[in-house]
This record gives C-alpha cells, structure tokens and sequence, in this order.
C-alpha cells in the first residue's frame, strides 16, 4: 500500500494555478510600470487616475472611483497627493458640497506628453503584437465580469 504522493495531484499544483500566473504577471507588469513611472514622479495607481483624467478631465470623484474600480478610501489619498504634486485641483460643488470634482492643472496636461511613451515601452517589453494585447485584454475582461458575476452570486446583496 503506498501513500499518494502530494505532488501528483494535478489540480493542486502551483504551476496549474490561474491564479498564481496572473498574480506573478501582475507583479512583473507592476514592477515594469514602476520603473517607467519613476521619471515623471507617479507611483502606478496615481498614472492610473491620471490615464482616467486624461481621458476625461474633470470627473467627479465617485465617476473616477468607478473608473477605476477604487472606493473612496484608497482614492482620496491618491487625489491629495497628486493635489500636492500640481497635477491635479479638488473642486468642491457649489450646489453639493460632498461632490467634488477633479481637474487637471497645466502641469497635468503637460505630464501626458511624457507619459506616451510608456504604452509603446511596455507593449515592446511584453513582446506581443497589437492584436494579440487587445484579444488579451478582452479575455481579461471576460474574466473579470465572469468573476465578479460568480462572486455576487454567492454573496447576494
């Protein structure tokens, strides 16, 4: 009679894990955005809320929150520091003082234009070609949805 042998369990190990392909790409991404960030003075979640900003300047915050799929909580801290760096204005509305909207300021603007070079660099260094990041990216987003359809599915509000 012998025992199984743990690493035969096919389902169990590390290298069949979703999860840990996704997590340790995440990281070399992260660390990659990390090291092309740190000339322009941005950590990678404030070039996140600066891609949203660019894209659509003055958002109010609970629309970039959504955005970016971050609460308050984590985004406010983000919003401050970029405050302090002169990239951005927190404006409060007149007529809803809880809303607030944010803004770019020309130094902001001015930022963009060097930051694009980082998508090119990054596509370089992941060696894939247009196509391939954008059917990727669609995977990712499939995953996502399906993920969190499961997750409310279990934890109904």
């Amino acid at each position: 009679m012998t025992s199984q042998d743990p690493g035969e369990t096919g389902s169990l190990l590390l290298d069949n894990q979703l999860c840990f392909g996704l997590y340790t790409a995440s990281r070399a991404i992260t660390s990659l955005y990390r090291t092309l960030l740190e000339p322009l003075d941005l950590t990678y979640p404030q070039y996140l809320v600066m891609l949203a900003l660019w894209e659509q300047d003055g958002r109010q915050v609970k629309d970039l929150g959504a955005a970016l799929n971050l609460d308050s909580g984590t985004l406010s801290p983000l919003l401050k520091r970029l405050e302090k760096s002169g990239l951005v204005t927190r404006e409060r509305q007149p007529d809803d003082e809880r809303s607030v909207r944010i803004r770019l300021t020309p130094s902001g603007i001015t930022l963009r234009e060097k930051a694009e070079e980082i998508p090119p660099r990054i596509g370089a260094a992941l060696g894939l070609d247009t196509a391939t990041l954008a059917e990727m990216r669609a995977t990712m987003d499939r995953l996502t949805s399906s993920v969190n359809l499961y997750r409310e599915a279990l934890h109904p509000a």
